[in-house]
């Protein structure tokens, strides 16, 4: 723990925290549900008024992925441009509720939309945090074939991020999917390699490889939950810790 991390009384001194496109959707099937967006940015708030420098990645599921729609026979690459697009308006949703919450923030895009967003320069956005502003990282890496999962790992590393938080809907990871299996267990802490051996589906093997590689802790824990992200923070509540080795 760093000596500014001890000041602001959590386990770190800048976090990247990844949410889901889902996680917006709250109890619909489809789209932005506005009271969970809003709860979602009061956590945030609350950790970054407390002196944490935090940045974000948003998914895009909720509106538009990709994958599903090359499935359905669309050009993989241009489904994947859409659902980057997708990113850009759960970010501009999540701005506006962090932003009413009294925290200053900046949308910073993979591509260049400067009508809505400023273009991604990593010394910019360094800056941004530096200043206590939340930054929201859009449009993934601005490359097809590339999940947010990775871009969230990407600019952790470039962001030298303490830790990556993965925010989901549920508080872990588990064995299998614990909303369709009731003997699927739960792990407290889990190695990179083991993530990738037992075919876990927490992030996809580029952004656990990558995350490896820079020695990066990803804290999985449930975005749902009032206040969760601050009591992770804090190092309580329920969470999977993936580390190296020891």
């Amino acid at each position: 723990m760093t000596e500014q991390a001890s000041e602001n009384g959590h386990d770190y001194r800048r976090v990247l925290l990844k949410i889901s496109g889902e996680a917006l959707m709250g109890d619909g099937s489809y789209g932005i549900a506005p009271q969970m967006v809003d709860t979602i940015a009061g956590d945030v708030a609350a950790v970054a008024q407390s002196g944490v420098e935090v940045c974000l990645v948003i998914g895009g599921g909720n509106i538009f992925r990709g994958v599903a729609a090359a499935a359905r026979g669309m050009d993989r690459a241009q489904g994947d441009y859409a659902g980057m697009l997708a990113t850009v308006i759960n970010a501009l949703m999540v701005q506006n509720a962090l932003e009413r919450h009294g925290v200053p923030t900046r949308v910073m895009s993979a591509i260049h939309m400067s009508s809505v967003a400023e273009p991604y320069i990593r010394r910019r956005a360094v800056r941004h945090m530096e200043k206590g502003r939340v930054v929201i990282f859009a449009a993934g890496t601005g490359n097809p074939f590339f999940t947010t999962d990775t871009a969230a790992a990407l600019r952790a590393a470039e962001m030298d991020c303490d830790a990556l938080l993965k925010g989901t809907q549920v508080d872990g990871v588990y064995s299998a999917d614990p909303r369709k299996d009731g003997n699927a267990t739960r792990f407290e802490t889990l190695t990179y390699l083991d993530v990738l051996a037992k075919d876990l589906h927490v992030m996809d093997a580029a952004a656990i490889s990558l995350a490896r590689e820079n020695r990066l802790p990803i804290v999985v824990f449930n975005i749902h939950a009032p206040g969760a992200f601050s009591r992770v923070m804090r190092g309580e509540g329920l969470f999977t810790r993936i580390v190296e080795a020891r």
